[in-house]
């Protein structure tokens, strides 16, 4: 390993030359308390910054080990670091100038969720910090100014790692607080299988958020305060007692009238999959995390999937047992969303019927008496979603504005006035009797096939050049095959999509072996990815922009490519 003089040197040498001669910088150098590894030179001053990491060792940081000795407390410190280097490196942002991206400092900036991010990583059993982040190596025009450089790299970061990278530079309060609301968090996850509920919303809670645009707390928000008959305990390990809406598993029914938070509560039910930072609000809204938001898709891609259980007899003769098309409609890619959930173990699916194909979720009496069953193809969700629960344990949130037919089917009906929550289902019941509805004779579906297998693509394999892009938090695109994730609403994170990026690239040239099922393929990766991070889809260096993603994501990416994945 070379000395920080070594890189002094070198820059000095290098200075004024062309900017192809950064390149001489690549390496790992020892610094006092770190060692700084350039890992990539960009070409020019205008292409995507250099990346550079920044490792500390164990002994060096001095955090102690019961600050990350589980994963939910190692995610929350390293979210605490992440947040703080991401404050200091802002302030040195462009301080050294030049052409194009020269002088930039940036390193992934979190939001409201506590991911695992690639940008900071603590190892389990060493304590080793690594930082990853982005530097732009400056130029005049395209002649290196070693100089500049020279600011960034024995000046400003010096002061960043400094303040950030080490125990010292943090009160003991700041560093608790993080992981005792990690554990407070876990504690409410183990409870809701104890306690047989999918979801906890504490009271004290704030949902609304401060725009569409924005997801900080919303100013002199209502307060969320559960309904008496729904009110549970839960007991954590730091704050105590803690009281709140306990939504037990079933079928639960949210209604009220428009912009009375019926929507509000359920995107926070949504988002609950993912632990929150303290002052979000939402920090003790915890969602089962297998949870699944699902909706209509119109145009989305299946392939070969069993829709059966929700349409059968086609009067184009087309296979719903293995059914493919390239442009699906607001029911069929809503039957397709539900099944894909089922195969990939989801126990609780939240739906709003304002973003729900009509037809798929409900057909009113009349409409029953004049098109007759046998030849309407659909047989809705509400004549499944008990069935869902009581043969396969999934439970159902559902938002309902304008059908008062699944008062029926409801085990919980959660009324919203003013962002309050009521709870209203012996009334909605009693009403309901001068409403009955007509069950038909739904015979019970059989078991949906779950067993779609990614055909071995030998020449992909063989010709491993792959061409990748993310498109925001809307696509991503493989080798220009664009796959649109825009209504996967669980995805909050642009670094998300990164990830799946390249775990669909690595599945495709490691793990699809024409004989493993999708899902046998998913649990092999996420069984490497537990064992060794990052490390499992990402092969070398590791960028710093990646976020550790669900198995829920994961299906969803593979569910929607079109010519990429082809299932046999």
């Amino acid at each position: 390993m070379m000395r920080e003089n070594d890189l002094r040197e070198c820059l000095r040498r290098i200075d004024h030359k062309g900017y192809p001669a950064y390149k001489d910088t690549k390496g790992q150098y020892q610094f006092p308390g770190y060692i700084l590894s350039i890992d990539h030179v960009q070409g020019d001053p205008f292409a995507a910054p250099s990346k550079v990491s920044v490792k500390v060792s164990g002994k060096e940081a001095g955090f102690d080990e019961h600050l990350y000795d589980t994963p939910w407390k190692r995610i929350a410190l390293q979210d605490t670091i992440l947040r703080k280097m991401a404050l200091k490196v802002r302030a040195y942002s462009f301080k050294a100038k030049g052409s194009g991206k020269s002088g930039l400092i940036s390193v992934s900036t979190p939001g409201q969720e506590m991911l695992e991010r690639s940008a900071c990583t603590i190892h389990t059993r060493s304590g080793e910090i690594t930082v990853r982040m982005e530097i732009g190596f400056p130029a005049n025009g395209r002649t290196i100014n070693a100089r500049e450089l020279e600011k960034i790299l024995f000046e400003f970061l010096p002061v960043c790692v400094k303040q950030t990278l080490y125990a010292s530079a943090y009160a003991a309060k700041e560093l608790t607080d993080c992981v005792e609301l990690a554990e407070d968090q876990q504690a409410i996850r183990r409870q809701l299988k104890e306690q047989g509920l999918v979801a906890f919303v504490a009271n004290g809670s704030i949902l609304p958020r401060k725009s569409g645009v924005s997801m900080m707390p919303m100013k002199d928000a209502v307060v969320f305060q559960s309904p008496e008959s729904m009110e549970v305990t839960m007991q954590l390990p730091h704050a105590g007692a803690m009281k709140g809406m306990g939504i037990r598993k079933g079928v639960t029914l949210i209604v009220g009238g428009g912009y009375h938070g019926k929507s509000t509560l359920l995107k926070a039910l949504e988002l609950g999959v993912y632990n929150h930072i303290a002052g979000d609000g939402r920090e003790y809204v915890i969602t089962d995390d297998t949870a699944m938001k699902l909706r209509a898709e119109d145009g989305r891609s299946i392939q070969k999937v069993d829709i059966s259980m929700f349409i059968r007899n086609l009067p184009n003769g087309k296979d719903t047992v293995a059914f493919y098309t390239e442009d699906a409609s607001g029911s069929t890619s809503q039957a397709a969303n539900t099944v894909e959930g089922m195969e990939m173990d989801s126990k609780v699916f939240l739906i709003d019927e304002d973003t729900s194909a009509t037809n798929f979720m409900i057909r009113d009496e009349l409409m029953q008496r004049v098109v007759q069953r046998d030849v309407e193809p659909i047989i809705p969700f509400i004549d499944r979603v008990r069935e869902l629960y009581e043969s396969y344990g999934i439970s159902t949130i559902l938002v309902a504005g304008s059908c008062g037919s699944y008062f029926h089917k409801a085990d919980t009906i959660i009324q919203m006035n003013r962002y309050e929550p009521m709870e209203i289902t012996a009334f909605a019941k009693k009403e309901a009797e001068s409403f009955p509805i007509s069950l038909g004779d739904v015979p019970e579906a059989e078991k949906p096939v779950i067993n779609r297998i990614v055909k071995l693509d030998a020449a992909f394999q063989k010709d491993n050049r792959i061409k990748t892009k993310v498109m925001g938090k809307d696509s991503i695109s493989i080798n220009k095959e664009i796959v649109d994730l825009r209504y996967v609403e669980q995805l909050v994170d642009v670094e998300q999509l990164n990830a799946l990026v390249l775990v669909i690239k690595y599945m495709k040239l490691h793990i699809f072996d024409g004989k493993r099922t999708i899902r046998e393929s998913v649990e092999l990766l996420y069984q490497q990815m537990e064992k060794t991070g990052f490390e499992a889809f990402c092969g070398g260096t590791i960028p710093g922009n990646l976020v550790i993603v669900r198995k829920q994501e994961i299906y969803a990416a593979l569910n929607r490519c079109r010519g990429l994945i082809e299932v046999q």
